[in-house]
């Protein structure tokens, strides 16, 4: 009795790495004008997303997305961002999806339009410093880190619109936390993503697509 012809096909490939797929998704993201902020901003981070928002700046008018989650960083990475939204010839429009903690607050807060998911927590916190050396090198950089501190507030004041400076340094000495409907009053987002928001279809490599949401104009 013949059996079953059968043309064997490829043998399978190694499975992609993760770090391959998310640079994939981060690709197809940027295609999209999409930048995204995922975990701990670093400079080494923030050094890519200003790079990413720059171009983005040059290469058309439209308005850049950007997707921000992140559970902490630096003051200087934070500062440097916001230099850079500050600077771009288009508006960028920023959605917090999960947590947003510490000086990133910062970045969110100053971008033209900001959307917080309806289960985004936000924590109003000074990043943790720690010092070494001589006597007078510490007091230089307690110093310079209180100048930076303050030009931090300010610009998060200006960026609420509700609050001094005195009164943004306090929050974040405290530590305060903000539920997504808290972070509107407060002024750090303008509305909180609604349930009835249009979907869309997000770039997944190598797999069907996913889904998420933008809120309605």
């Amino acid at each position: 009795m013949r059996g079953d012809a059968r043309t064997p096909g490829p043998p399978p490939g190694p499975p992609a790495r993760p770090e391959d797929v998310q640079l994939a998704v981060r690709a197809r993201l940027y295609q999209r004008r999409t930048v995204v902020v995922w975990g701990r901003l670093d400079d080494l981070v923030a050094g890519d997303v200003a790079a990413e928002l720059m171009t983005l700046d040059a290469l058309g008018d439209e308005p850049i997305e950007l997707a921000i989650s992140s559970a902490g960083g630096t003051l200087d990475a934070a500062l440097a961002l916001v230099d850079v939204i500050d600077l771009l010839g288009v508006p960028v429009h920023a959605t917090c999806l999960g947590q947003l903690e510490g000086p990133p607050v910062a970045v969110l807060a100053v971008c033209a339009r900001r959307v917080a998911a309806p289960h985004a927590r936000f924590r109003l916190v000074e990043e943790p410093v720690e010092l070494a050396g001589a006597p007078g090198d510490l007091e230089s950089f307690v110093r310079d880190h209180r100048a930076r501190l303050g030009a931090f507030a300010r610009r998060v004041a200006e960026a609420t619109g509700r609050h001094r400076p005195d009164e943004v340094a306090a929050d974040f000495a405290a530590g305060r936390f903000l539920s997504a409907e808290e972070a509107v009053r407060y002024g750090l987002v303008d509305e909180v993503g609604r349930p009835d928001a249009r979907l869309v279809r997000l770039p997944r490599a190598g797999r069907a697509p996913g889904f998420g949401f933008r809120a309605r104009d």
